[in-house]
């Protein structure tokens, strides 16, 4: 497929994910594209100072995994190269859950990889590098993003290096930096609205630390993922694999029951878990590493797509749009698939008078339907009664039929595969209101 040009040069903020996913996507439709990360970026995949999640487990879902071979074909092997995990869907993981310890274990027909952040964002990086026509400047903090006088138009950025300041002109500045600090700090400057939000708080704390996997360690399982008695439980663990054959076991809870930084804390929290397989696994493992934590306050959504109007030459993307709670796994998933919806759409507006400024108007309305999926897993954060937001009025109807679904997929492989393809964010949440489906799942939430 030729492309077309539709600018001399793109600005990406955040050598992030999500700003390496954009940059795969603009490449074949500018002429160059310069992506600043205020970071130093390490040579090797090492943790960096602006990713303090990154020292935590990370899961690629399936569809992050796609998206980002369909921008940088020849990914899934840079992965299995970097010493990547395999995981059959279904089967690797044991999955504990109140009521199934464990949940049926199936090979649902597909695999995805098992490693950690720096590896991930490092193989992406390097596939970014590698293009011609694009550059990443690091210890390149932006200060602010540029408009034309009447404000319609940005014009390009404002940062800070070792040399002092400087400016650099664009004809589209895609705002990965995280926060969207610097897209909010533009729309109050022209005196235009900020987008409306919608939160949900769930003050999630937890602590992750990496062992070396002894000889003697189960073979029934290659990952572990343990869930509380929701809703006076908080407490759940993720343990999966990493490269060099190590495990990272990250461990949390909310509203202040939470793990503490000390090694001896780590284990007596995981001990406490619902079940005892992390802790029996890591309890006698060589430890690697002192305990890492982070805290997550709130998701958060932020509603771009019911402004009126909006700056030519100016779009946020990833945690800007949509923040998750980290538990689902779902950030790196849905800024990959970002990255494709930009792509497609530079491809269908390239034919146009002005594609630019038609770009963000219809990535905010497009960018809805892979949204939609994982923001609905989020609202099932209400089952803890300390949960902060607008509770939906439907909650308690869509949690019983969440439980009843479980139950068929417990009982049913077809039901099991399609619930891993909505959790892998492959197909959206609303196969489930297939009206067959439906009757399955009524069935299971009558009263025996």
């Amino acid at each position: 497929m030729g492309s077309t040009l539709i600018g001399k040069q793109a600005v990406v903020i955040g050598a992030g994910i999500a700003g390496l996913a954009a940059a795969g996507a603009l490449a074949e439709h500018f002429d160059r594209v310069v992506v600043l990360e205020r970071d130093t970026l390490p040579s090797g995949p090492m943790h960096r100072a602006g990713i303090p999640q990154g020292r935590h487990v990370h899961a690629l879902l399936l569809s992050g995994q796609r998206a980002l071979s369909d921008l940088f074909p020849g990914f899934d092997e840079d992965l299995a190269r970097a010493g990547a995990v395999p995981l059959r869907v279904g089967f690797d993981v044991r999955i504990e859950r109140p009521g199934y310890d464990p949940f049926p274990k199936r090979d649902l027909g597909s695999s995805n990889f098992a490693v950690s952040r720096p590896a991930i964002e490092h193989t992406v990086r390097r596939r970014v590098e590698s293009r011609a026509n694009t550059t990443i400047r690091q210890r390149c903090r932006v200060q602010e993003v540029l408009a034309s006088p009447n404000g319609e138009a940005v014009t390009g950025v404002r940062y800070e290096n070792g040399n002092g300041a400087e400016t650099i002109a664009a004809d589209l500045v895609v705002d990965a930096s995280g926060g969207g600090a610097l897209t909010f700090a533009l729309l109050q400057s022209i005196g235009q609205p900020l987008p409306e939000e919608t939160t949900i708080g769930i003050d999630l704390g937890y602590a992750s630390c990496i062992f070396s996997i002894p000889d003697d360690a189960s073979t029934d399982w290659k990952g572990v993922m343990t869930f509380g008695q929701a809703p006076q439980d908080s407490r759940g663990g993720l343990m999966l694999p990493l490269e060099d054959n190590r495990w990272m076991a990250t461990i949390g809870g909310r509203h202040g029951d939470v793990p503490s930084g000390d090694p001896k804390g780590f284990l007596d929290y995981a001990r406490g878990l619902r079940t005892p397989t992390i802790y029996n696994a890591i309890s006698h493992a060589k430890r690697l590493t002192d305990v890492a934590r982070y805290g997550f306050r709130e998701s958060v959504r932020r509603h771009f797509e019911r402004l009126n109007t909006f700056p030519r030459g100016l779009l946020p993307i990833g945690d800007a749009i949509c923040r998750f709670n980290p538990v689902y796994g779902q950030g790196m998933s849905v800024a990959a698939q970002e990255g494709c919806l930009l792509q497609k759409l530079l491809n269908r507006l390239a034919g146009e008078s002005d594609p630019i400024a038609g770009l963000a108007p219809t990535f905010f309305n497009e960018v809805q339907a892979l949204i939609e999926t994982p923001w609905s897993v989020a609202t099932l954060d209400f089952i803890f009664p300390h949960t902060r937001g607008q509770r939906p009025a439907d909650f308690e109807i869509t949690l019983q039929f969440a439980i009843a679904l479980t139950r068929l997929a417990a009982e049913d492989p077809a039901i099991h595969k399609l619930t891993a393809e909505v959790q892998n964010l492959l197909r959206p949440r609303s196969v489930y209101r297939d009206p067959a489906l439906v009757q399955r799942v009524l069935a299971k939430m009558a009263p025996a």
